[in-house]
């Protein structure tokens, strides 16, 4: 995604859904984003060393308050790439606003918001169910694991059925193994804890460790959804998993399906304006490694992007 794109938080693929005064912006960075479904994008990192991600979470925004622009909530990732080259500049970006939620497989979803600049700060945005469009913001730099559950559940959760002192900690110490959030969440705090305690060789090595537990807690494939086969539910496999290197601009993506890890420099990405969004498919599974000269032009629909009739 080029900068100077005029783009719109009005539409969810073809269908308007923020009716009054929506939010419109031209992009003032470039970015490499992830498009689900060519409507929603929930992961990326822009030019500046600026990360977002979305994740679902049963979430309030609030009645509409058309004094406020809105903006479905699938296009708040681009909102924030596109606009902020910092957590602090993003974070008043999102007091400007309201997402608005969509209707996703007959769910009205909401998403939290997961910021990381390349100052080393992070924010956490949730609008939880009940507190009417109210947002709690966590920018702790300890909170280091997000789950689809507001973060106080989530971390009470953890520590009264799994409390564990890293420290002392073995192989023995219990710890859930299904594929329900709260039970990932509290794997993913416990593996990433241990993290600290060793000392990586290179940076690759620090990426594979940080991919080694994201592989850990992601759900493979067949995975059981909430409902049983018998009551026709839906699996709940892990589609994607990133990895954000901001010092150094690099972005990667790994495909649970193909076995693929590749990766994007966009230091080397021509992100000039009128250079047009360029895409590939990171499922293709003939790719592997450096992908960064592989992107190419799309006449496809771009979530959020604006076009205007020549």
């Amino acid at each position: 995604m080029p900068r100077g794109m005029l783009k719109s938080g009005a539409k969810f693929g073809t269908e308007v859904v923020v009716t009054e005064n929506p939010a419109t912006w031209t992009s003032r960075y470039g970015s490499v984003v992830v498009a689900n479904r060519n409507v929603l994008v929930f992961d990326g990192m822009n030019e500046k060393g600026l990360a977002a991600h979305a994740l679902a979470l049963n979430t309030d925004y609030g009645a509409r308050d058309v004094s406020k622009p809105g903006i479905q909530m699938g296009l708040l990732v681009p909102y924030i790439l596109d606009n902020a080259a910092t957590v602090a500049e993003a974070r008043a970006l999102m007091g400007r606003i309201q997402p608005v939620a969509v209707l996703v497989d007959n769910f009205a979803m909401g998403v939290s918001l997961t910021i990381e600049d390349r100052l080393g700060n992070s924010l956490v945005i949730e609008y939880p169910a009940g507190l009417k469009g109210a947002a709690k913001i966590f920018e702790n730099r300890d909170q280091r694991v997000m789950a689809n559950t507001d973060i106080d559940v989530a971390n009470e959760y953890l520590n009264k059925n799994f409390p564990f002192n890293v420290d002392t900690a073995t192989r023995s110490t219990l710890i859930p193994g299904n594929g329900a959030w709260l039970d990932r969440y509290v794997r993913a705090s416990f593996f990433s804890a241990f993290l600290s305690k060793t000392t990586p060789r290179s940076l690759l090595e620090e990426k594979a460790a940080l991919m080694s537990v994201m592989r850990n807690v992601s759900n493979p494939i067949g995975a059981p959804g909430d409902a049983s086969r018998q009551d026709q539910g839906l699996g709940d496999e892990t589609d994607w998993r990133t990895i954000s290197d901001l010092t150094n601009r690099v972005y990667m993506f790994d495909s649970p399906r193909t076995l693929n890890t590749v990766s994007t420099d966009l230091s080397r990405l021509d992100f000039r304006r009128g250079t047009g969004v360029r895409i590939i498919d990171p499922v293709n599974p003939h790719l592997q490694g450096d992908i960064t000269r592989r992107y190419r032009p799309t006449s496809i629909r771009v979530p959020g992007v604006v076009v205007r009739a020549g």
